[in-house]
């Protein structure tokens, strides 16, 4: 009875899905498409739509294969993903095939992890090729500092907690720590959300304490956000460093830093 019952209900999922009107998916276009964080669930009903008419996707190392699995069987799948300390193409090489594949009459779907406009170097791929002369359409997906934060039970924001939240990269495009002004960061952001922390770890751990960040405020370390695989360490400023090796957390991963963190005790049944 179970088996029926899922089969009615996928049934009339897709019939009413099929009922909705998307973007027509032109030959010799590119669409540029959020993947989220993992979790096929939280692909936009776009991006499915996208996986299912594209001719080649040429998708990040960190899309998860159950997305992959999601493509239309006319769709070529080529991996063009950059992971930090491996060998990985060049952005140039990526932005290059992009062009060519368009040039070549396909339905191009460039895939990447989370959202392409949050440090995902979007629009440095879009403008080559609407330089062009090619069609490009941007979809959005969800990002990982929200929605990776949340599976860990911890909210962004909170009306009492906080009114402003900074979103920072790990590093730069060379790999390097970020040039913010730490200071100002550390004191005018209540909640800060780090992208791809790990490398650095030490030096934003001692960044935001010399600018004033209380050593036993909580912060949390969220390793594969919103996949199986997720890991979470929840422990202070002053001993992040410390715990993260003692539990063998890896990039990709998150750290979230703020009052917020203080909410993971009562909502972590909340997210799975």
């Amino acid at each position: 009875m179970f088996v029926i019952r899922w089969f009615l209900r996928y049934h009339t999922f897709m019939e009413n899905i099929s009922k909705l009107s998307f973007p027509h998916f032109e030959k010799g276009s590119v669409w540029l498409v959020g993947a989220g964080p993992g979790d096929p669930g939280l692909l936009t009903l776009n991006a499915y739509h996208a996986l299912q008419h594209a001719d080649v996707i040429v998708h990040d190392a960190l899309v998860a294969p159950e997305i992959l699995a999601l493509a239309g069987d006319q769709a070529q799948l080529e991996p063009m993903g950059k992971r930090g300390g491996k060998a990985s193409p060049l952005q140039s090489d990526i932005t290059a095939r992009l062009i060519e594949l368009v040039e070549q009459g396909h339905k191009v779907l460039r895939l990447k992890g989370g959202d392409p406009f949050v440090f995902g170097r979007g629009a440095e791929e879009a403008l080559p090729i609407l330089e062009a002369g090619y069609t490009v359409r941007i979809v959005p997906g969800v990002t990982a500092g929200v929605a990776g934060s949340a599976y860990a039970g911890v909210p962004v924001s909170d009306g009492k907690s906080n009114q402003v939240i900074s979103f920072v990269t790990g590093h730069d495009k060379t790999g390097e720590v970020p040039a913010v002004n730490w200071q100002a960061l550390a004191q005018s952001s209540p909640v800060i959300v780090f992208y791809m922390p790990m490398k650095h770890l030490n030096k934003i751990q001692e960044e935001l304490r010399k600018g004033g960040r209380s050593d036993d405020e909580l912060v949390c370390i969220v390793s594969k956000a919103t996949t199986p695989d997720q890991q979470v360490c929840e422990t202070t400023l002053v001993n992040c460093v410390t715990d993260a090796e003692k539990s063998n957390i890896k990039s990709p991963a998150l750290l979230i830093v703020g009052p917020t963190v203080t909410f993971r005790q009562s909502l972590i049944g909340c997210f799975s």
